[in-house]
């Protein structure tokens, strides 16, 4: 299942400067997710992050692996209208920096969920290389 940005919007409630994926190329609602984000020197964070060497901060890029994520598990017709809000973090490794021109692939597996909680393995690509990867929790509210 392929998902453009208006239908990524009537899933999750983040919205610009905020909505860090693009588009979904592939999707299994409750289960995975792979997105895609492409990052151009107009992102608000690079006037500050830095002004001399434009690196998209780490923190954002597990912000876009969870929002892969949330649109899995939010899609479920249970979760429809919730927000899924980061319960932890866990193995976090960041491998490489990522810059503007670069276009990020997303991928998101739920591993584990009991109830309105979830741990999700992410990781983010740029090309073949690993960028960044992580175990997310979820709280579902």
């Amino acid at each position: 299942m392929q998902l453009n940005i208006e239908e990524i919007k009537e899933i999750i409630p983040h919205r610009q400067p905020f909505l860090l994926i693009d588009a979904v190329e592939e999707m299994e609602p409750g289960k995975s997710c792979v997105a895609r984000k492409c990052v151009t020197y107009n992102e608000p964070f690079f006037a500050g992050h830095f002004p001399e060497k434009a690196v998209m901060p780490g923190v954002l890029i597990l912000e876009a692996l969870a929002q892969t994520g949330a649109v899995a598990v939010l899609s479920l017709d249970e979760y429809k209208g919730k927000i899924a809000f980061f319960g932890g973090m866990d193995k976090v490794k960041f491998r490489r920096q990522v810059v503007p021109g670069d276009v990020l692939r997303l991928e998101t597996e739920l591993i584990k969920r009991k109830g309105p909680i979830g741990i999700a393995k992410g990781v983010a690509y740029v090309g073949d290389q690993i960028a960044a990867e992580a175990e997310l929790t979820v709280i579902i509210k």
